[in-house]
């Protein structure tokens, strides 16, 4: 019932809006700038957003930056594109994305994420690699529902492309810098231009982000493992820098040579939890400051890792066709160490000890695609190619007692893993205009996806002795198809409508953390997804009014879950089903030369259906922590009796019933050609659960940012000034959750600052 209140609303807002800027159009001769079409590449060739037969959002690279004035990360993204939610319990280093409410909840370093990242044509496929900064971006696009066809396993929910800038043949360069609260800056710039003219040419690119810590620990006792306590301003700051350098090598007209190298230098703090920021049977978490722990033990939370990366980019162009060839490399490593707990024991009667460290001692993924495509704006496209992944890492867990000062420190207590996850495929897609203005689009593609978990050192006794009974080598392999069918008809030069039907899956995953505790792997089979959405695109009024909107529809079978055991640790397991509908809408409009308006809407209506299938709830020590809506079981697990709570009928976790995002801007015009303007962005989000079974307390619903820019642009936008704010009404949201500590994760605070950018 309230998404077909908030449908409604939201349509007859944007038909009121569409009627009255008719009305003045047909009452005024003043003439207004139109939008400009905008190019994607969803599709792997360049076509005009309004033509491609699925539901793409497109992000401009200087609206990105104006997103992460305030030093947020690739994380700005969330709530401001219809259907894409984003969060992280593990810092800036973890990403988690979730699509049409399809993500993973997983902290395991190994998890896999139905929603992909590509960049620059490169699949980013360890959770590591996904966190890669973005920076000198031309523009984002979000790719909602399966991708499967031409993007591979993986992407069942969907995929976040990222576009750089590329160099040029002439000189030309942009920067941007900020500096706001918590000494927070960023430095975003690149500037390239030819070499040798019309041969070879070079852009390199950087970002520089830091912010002071500004969370004061606030513990007074003693540490067990040696922390400093207190401390003021003792963590949540962080340093960011990276480099990008581009080649472009254009021998002929015919032949090109793209080279990329980039390199991450990243140091930080990881996820704050604040325990019993919740209290049972209460969502409210207001009581709760957002600058203060009391963390007895984890050094403040560290984390750092460094990244390299190379591609090389090679087409061929024969004259009908082009021949394309994409090779790359990426390179991780470092650590995250976090207070689990997110508090000290000795304040809540020396019980509820958390403490753990995850290591990428070495990473390496290599990516081999070759694609052979049509050419021209014929009515018959087709392309056809192969793909190969290997990705190998050696991923190590620590655990409270190898960190310890005391007489309880047990050097033996982590684990040592070897992973290996390989994969081939072959696809193809065809597009035929079959009669005028009615395209129909198929694709297909088979992938085999195979990996292997092995257990290389086990978590000992203090003496040394060999507790772990478990398996140490698992192997999993699968392989499956993935298909889509579209159809567009362009009802006249302004509006289409389409249809697409897809199927995609995601491979099997192993969950091998579990061995740190003594308990063995847990598994999860392939999951599939058979998904049908059904839109219209439209640019209308003489190009100031461009409205897209897309119902959608889906079942994802067997679907990856992930619960958590007696230890608080990830388990993975199959469920029978999860089904979904719901709606995305955009509005961009643009009712005279000086104002222009966006509005974006999502509803979604989630539902997990497996009557089996129960999840641990929240308990420490034995005492069930939180207020449990669901029905539920008792079973012995490790000897103890365990509640479970069944999920039949929950929603997707982090899957928000609906999110609703603005943004505007107005100038005023000088008389040198520039202009004084004023920018503002909000973004809305309804009921979002966070685990898998009800709660009173672990869930968000109707939080909300805004963000605001006012400035001086100077003629044809050569410079901008401006002060901005980020989070300006300081919102306290809710983010996450720690089940069995009652602890909350927060969003980033309010940052009030000045920016300066230009172009040449």
């Amino acid at each position: 019932m309230k998404s077909s209140l908030l449908l409604g609303a939201a349509f007859g807002a944007l038909a009121c809006s569409a009627a009255a800027f008719a009305q003045e159009a047909a009452a005024s001769a003043v003439q207004t700038e139109a939008s400009n079409d905008i190019v994607v590449t969803a599709e792997r060739r360049p076509e005009s957003l309004q033509k491609v037969p699925l539901s793409v959002a497109v992000v401009g690279g200087q609206d990105l930056r104006s997103f992460q004035t305030g030093g947020d990360d690739i994380l700005a993204l969330s709530g401001r594109v219809p259907g894409l939610y984003a969060e992280t319990t593990t810092g800036r280093i973890f990403p988690r994305f979730y699509i049409r409410g399809l993500g993973n909840i997983d902290f395991y370093l190994g998890a896999s994420q139905p929603v992909s990242i590509i960049q620059d044509d490169v699949v980013l496929e360890h959770v590591v690699l996904k966190s890669n900064p973005v920076f000198d971006v031309s523009q984002v696009e979000v790719l909602r529902g399966p991708q499967g066809s031409l993007f591979g396993r993986n992407t069942t929910a969907g995929i976040i492309k990222f576009d750089t800038i590329k160099p040029s043949q002439e000189l030309e360069g942009r920067g941007q810098v900020s500096y706001g609260s918590y000494n927070t800056i960023t430095a975003d710039a690149g500037v390239g231009g030819p070499i040798v003219k019309d041969l070879l040419a070079v852009r390199v690119s950087a970002l520089f982000q830091h912010r002071d810590d500004w969370v004061d620990n606030n513990f007074t006792g003693t540490s067990a493992d040696g922390t400093q306590t207190p401390k003021k301003d003792a963590m949540g700051g962080f340093d960011e820098r990276d480099v990008r350098v581009q080649l472009l090598f254009t021998p002929g007209d015919r032949f090109s040579v793209d080279v990329s190298a980039h390199a991450r230098d990243y140091s930080g703090t990881s996820t704050i939890f604040h325990r019993a920021a919740l209290k049972k049977g209460s969502n409210d978490v207001s009581a709760e400051p957002r600058d203060q722990v009391a963390f007895d033990e984890a050094m403040d939370n560290p984390q750092a890792y460094k990244t390299y990366g190379e591609s090389v980019r090679a087409a061929y162009d024969f004259g009908g066709v082009t021949l394309t060839s994409i090779s790359a490399y990426e390179t991780t490593h470092g650590y995250s160490r976090g207070d689990t707990d997110g508090g000290a024991a000795a304040n809540f009667g020396g019980t509820g000890f958390g403490e753990s460290q995850g290591n990428v001692r070495s990473l390496d993924q290599l990516t081999q695609e070759v694609r052979l495509a049509s050419n021209g704006n014929g009515r018959f496209k087709w392309q056809i190619g192969g793909m190969y992944f290997d990705s190998r890492d050696i991923t190590e867990f620590y655990q409270r007692a190898y960190f310890l000062t005391t007489a309880a420190h047990n050097p033996n207590n982590w684990v040592r893993l070897h992973d290996v996850n390989t994969s081939w495929a072959a696809f193809g897609q065809v597009s035929y205009e079959i009669v005028p203005n009615l395209t129909i689009t198929a694709g297909g593609r088979v992938t085999e996806d195979k990996k292997t978990t092995q257990l290389l050192k086990t978590a000992d006794t203090i003496a040394g002795g060999v507790t772990y009974t478990g398996r140490r080598f698992v192997e999993l392999k699968d392989t499956q198809p993935s298909w889509d069918v579209s159809a567009l008809y362009q009802v006249n030069p302004d509006v289409s409508v389409y249809a697409r039907v897809a199927r995609g899956f995601r491979g099997p995953t192993i969950q091998g953390r579990s061995a740190v505790f003594g308990s063995d792997f847990t598994t999860a089979n392939s999951e599939t997804i058979l998904s049908w959405e059904a839109g219209f695109k439209s640019s209308l009024f003489n190009n100031h009014l461009r409205l897209n909107a897309t119902a959608f529809t889906y079942t994802v079978d067997d679907i990856q879950l992930n619960g958590n055991d007696a230890n608080g640790n990830g388990v993975l397991f199959n469920a029978d089903k999860a089904k979904a509908y719901g709606l995305e809408a955009e509005a961009e409009w643009k009712p005279s030369s000086n104002l222009s308006l966006g509005l974006g809407l999502s509803l979604l209506h989630s539902e997990i259906q497996d009557k089996r299938v129960y999840a641990q709830v929240c308990a420490l020590n034995g005492v069930v922590v939180c207020t449990v809506q669901n029905p539920t079981i008792t079973a012995t697990v490790f000897g103890a009796p365990t509640v479970f709570a069944q999920i039949n009928g929950n929603p997707l976790p982090n899957a928000p019933e609906y999110t609703l995002d603005f943004n505007g801007r107005y100038d005023i015009p000088l008389g040198n050609g520039g202009k004084v303007f004023v920018a503002t962005d909000w973004n809305l989000q309804g009921y979002t659960n966070f685990v898998l079974y009800k709660t009173k307390e672990f869930y968000s619903n109707g939080s909300f940012e805004g963000g605001l820019k006012l400035g001086y642009a100077a003629k044809d936008g050569a410079y901008e000034i401006a002060v901005f704010g980020r989070n300006i009404t300081n919102e306290k949201n809710l983010k996450g959750v720690i089940e069995n500590y009652m602890a909350a994760v927060f969003n980033e605070p309010r940052v009030i600052g000045v920016s300066l950018s230009g172009k040449f």
